[in-house]
């Protein structure tokens, strides 16, 4: 027996009020159309399923019984209409993003104050990892998209579209003073304590490459997690660390510690935003999406600092 939902649609609203007027009121339609609806609903099931009283209409036994199941399936699929239609409209949702400690404080969190602004229903879920880490997230579907550091490897379908240079500095307290204000070869690193981020990081491994195209293989004194405390151990004097250019900016103008300046300055890298196919970004993804890559850019400056990452 194959029974057209629009029917069960008519005898829900019909058993929930008792009265073919009222169910033609919330459906929309007129009470003949409810009427011939329900002669075919019980046309189809071989039996009546309403009384006729002059009150109104009341289930039968039978009615009653399909009821039961029918209340169930009507109610869930008209929230789920619901649900859609708030999605739709922005009023629901999540996005899901991955980014580093640096992505999400210096360059995303403007945007999520913004879209939050405009859309304050939608959650925003943020994994915070390195940058090898939210590729994978990216790979595995776990995300939208991410906001990463160059470099990283993508795979096969991962787009990635540049939204913001920045540089990395080495910079050193006072103890290493005999150094500043001099061009440098970066070959003096390898007589010099160095403190590094760890090596699962977009920053160690750039940093890395870069020396090795100077024929340069170091071996840290310290490895870190997060870049704030590269510029603390700095500070104390305890080598020669490696940061993102505007994260040391305060203990630069504090004079708490010094950039090192060499004849060849790193190349610029990128931070990217990343991701595999945008018509399996949700909605309210696509939303902050275009927010972040499209439109008027904003000038972010030297604010690019990372934490770690």
């Amino acid at each position: 027996m194959t029974i057209n939902f629009e029917y069960y649609k008519v005898f829900y609203y019909v058993s929930r009020y008792g009265s073919l007027t009222a169910a033609a009121k919330e459906l929309c339609i007129s009470q003949p159309a409810v009427s011939q609806a329900v002669r075919q609903l019980e046309k189809e099931a071989g039996t009546r399923l309403f009384s006729r009283t002059s009150k109104g209409v009341l289930l039968t036994r039978e009615g009653e019984l399909l009821y039961r199941y029918v209340k169930s399936g009507v109610e869930s699929l008209l929230e789920g209409q619901r649900m859609l239609e708030r999605m739709l409209g922005m009023d629901m949702g999540e996005v899901r993003i991955g980014a580093s400690d640096m992505t999400l404080q210096f360059f995303l969190l403007p945007f999520l104050e913004q879209f939050h602004q405009q859309f304050p229903n939608i959650k925003v879920n943020v994994s915070n990892a390195p940058t090898p880490e939210t590729i994978e997230s990216l790979t595995e579907g776990r995300i939208d998209f991410g906001v990463v550091t160059t470099p990283f490897e993508a795979g096969k379908g991962i787009r990635q579209i540049p939204v913001m240079p920045f540089r990395n500095v080495f910079i050193a307290g006072k103890r290493f003073e005999y150094l500043k204000g001099k061009e440098l070869d970066y070959k003096v690193l390898s007589g010099l304590p160095c403190i590094f981020l760890e090596k699962n990081t977009s920053t160690r491994t750039f940093m890395d490459r870069f020396l090795e195209e100077h024929s340069i293989r170091l071996t840290p004194e310290f490895e870190l997690a997060i870049s704030d405390m590269v510029v603390q151990f700095a500070k104390r004097n305890m080598g020669v660390g490696c940061v993102m250019e505007g994260f040391a900016r305060e203990a630069l103008e504090r004079g708490e510690v010094f950039e090192l300046k060499f004849r060849r300055e790193m190349p610029l890298r990128q931070i990217c935003v990343v991701t595999g196919d945008e018509n399996l970004i949700s909605l309210a993804g696509r939303s902050l999406f275009q927010m972040i890559t499209g439109g008027e850019q904003r000038n972010y400056g030297n604010d690019t600092e990372e934490n770690g990452k």
